[in-house]
């Protein structure tokens, strides 16, 4: 089975906080006959995305037309913090989390997650200059400001920017085994990442 994973992307967000993720599901069983994953960027438009020092990015799909996710990234970025207030971006992220297998969060996304509703009584984490940002939108959130990445079930959430691509892995490996884990991160030569 193929899972359809969509990572958001909005002005402003962390470069990695989305390509590191990208790249981990992208590769991952590329020697499987059929992909486990199909990665997806979405953006509420199809104009061009500009990420953190002018990276220009065309987003292959829009929140108005994607195909259905079956996992779901929101990475981080100072460009959070503009969509934060966005209805539209946050009403989509609310209406995945009703369906979708996982809802993944990468630093500062997880201000997102809040802003959404979706963390009370949770275990949380995010980028750790960021920790009083997410207490003010999630006061009834578990902060976990030692863990790189926690998992809460469908939420999963890691610290700030190479944490996700450790998240991503442990995804892997939850979806997938642990020898499919070890073989992504071998094959992109990640050596920080251990088998949780």
């Amino acid at each position: 089975m193929t899972r359809n994973v969509a990572i958001l992307i909005f002005n402003e967000v962390e470069v990695l906080d989305f390509c590191g993720p990208f790249e981990v599901f992208g590769v991952t069983g590329r020697n499987l006959p059929e992909a486990p994953f199909q990665v997806y960027t979405v953006a509420e438009t199809m104009q061009p995305v500009l990420a953190r020092n002018a990276l220009s990015i065309n987003p292959a799909y829009t929140i108005h037309d994607c195909p259905p996710p079956d996992i779901v990234l929101i990475p981080g970025g100072r460009g959070t913090r503009t969509a934060l207030l966005n209805p539209a971006l946050i009403g989509w992220i609310r209406e995945q989390a009703a369906r979708v297998e996982r809802l993944l969060s990468v630093c500062t996304g997880a201000l997102m997650l809040a802003q959404a509703g979706l963390l009370d009584g949770l275990r949380a984490t995010t980028h750790y200059l960021t920790f009083d940002e997410l207490r003010a939108l999630a006061p009834n959130t578990i902060l976990c400001p030692d863990e790189r990445y926690v998992d809460n079930g469908q939420i999963v959430m890691s610290a700030g920017v190479s944490a996700g691509i450790d998240m991503s892995l442990y995804v892997v490996g939850q979806l997938l085994g642990a020898d499919v884990a070890a073989e992504t991160a071998q094959y992109i030569q990640y050596d920080y990442w251990r088998e949780a």
